[in-house]
């Protein structure tokens, strides 16, 4: 791989997550190309907002026009992602197991794969990253802190290929978060729902008891808490395994 900075952040789902990232892609000054199921049209009002770095494409372009690409589609829909047009590509793999939303997958309920390791079966030409998928749309957009700043959080990355564990650590670098490594996409199940490094820290102690539209506005206005790397080192190094798909206990869009 080489060293340079990636230039086009090629985005296929454009929820919640994904438009979070293009929006901070196209704040840290990179181009973004987004892409849905819906097609191009539906995107205007998104690309309308993020002004003229961005674009709206299949997913196959978006595939093709990417330094590098990120896969933030529900994870029953993996099965229809782009493989040829992402062969060679390192994918950014956001995705997330909730089976009251993607249906029981037996392999991952037995353990015998991670998420990540189940996109990457899928994707086997292109070299896959497990990252962003332990942090909600909300935080994920305001803890982003420039380098060096005393409040900069980290997120978990997870691959098989170091060369592209590099390269997205560097990505991250850009969007304002620091990186720390948690191995191998078998590893990937640190980061999971249900473990301590899943949405919770970022969000900081929640005040109380609340009815429903109260918790909804505290989701919406509370910034969140700095997560630094030791921390999240911490929390991924002392995570024990349950079972596949733990609580959706948050909003995260993936």
């Amino acid at each position: 791989m080489t060293e340079h900075r990636t230039q086009t952040l090629g985005v296929i789902g454009s929820g919640m997550i994904g438009g979070t990232l293009a929006r901070l892609a196209v704040a840290a000054g990179l181009d973004v190309v987004l892409s849905n199921s819906r097609g191009p049209e539906s995107l205007a009002g998104l690309v309308g907002e993020l002004g003229e770095r961005a674009r709206a494409a299949t997913p196959a372009e978006a595939a093709r026009a990417g330094d590098l690409v990120v896969a933030t589609v529900p994870l029953h829909a993996h099965d229809r992602l782009p493989a040829v047009a992402l062969a060679g590509r390192t994918v950014i793999d956001t995705m997330n197991y909730y089976p009251e939303r993607d249906g029981r997958i037996a392999e991952l309920d037995a353990g015998e794969l991670t998420t990540s390791g189940l996109v990457q079966r899928r994707l086997t030409g292109s070299r896959v990253v497990k990252a962003f998928n332990n942090i909600d749309f909300r935080r994920l957009f305001t803890s982003a802190r420039p380098a060096g700043a005393p409040d900069r959080s980290a997120l978990p990355i997870a691959a098989d290929d170091p060369a592209a564990k590099a390269e997205v650590a560097r990505l991250l670098d850009v969007l304002g978060y620091d990186a720390v490594d948690i191995g191998t996409l078998a590893d990937s199940w640190r980061s999971e729902p249900g473990t301590p490094v899943y949405v919770h820290p970022y969000m900081g102690e929640r005040p109380g008891e609340m009815n429903q539209e109260a918790a909804r506005h505290w989701f919406f206005e509370a910034l969140g808490v700095p997560v630094p790397a030791d921390r999240v080192k911490e929390l991924t190094d002392t995570a024990t395994r349950g079972p596949a798909g733990g609580s959706r206990a948050a909003i995260s869009g993936n």
